[in-house]
């Protein structure tokens, strides 16, 4: 899941915490495009 910020686009966890009840940062981006490279590649090693 990508959101906008202020600081830039910023990946979260598709499911959330069980402790937190939140959704973990996967890490944040200057650009959409940068953000949605990163959660394909997120995508790719959790299946390989």
């Amino acid at each position: 899941m990508i959101r906008k910020l202020k600081s830039g686009y910023r990946i979260y966890s598709r499911k959330k915490d069980p402790e937190t009840g939140k959704r973990r940062n996967l890490g944040t981006f200057e650009t959409k495009a940068a953000a949605q490279k990163h959660e394909r590649d997120i995508q790719y090693f959790k299946r390989h």
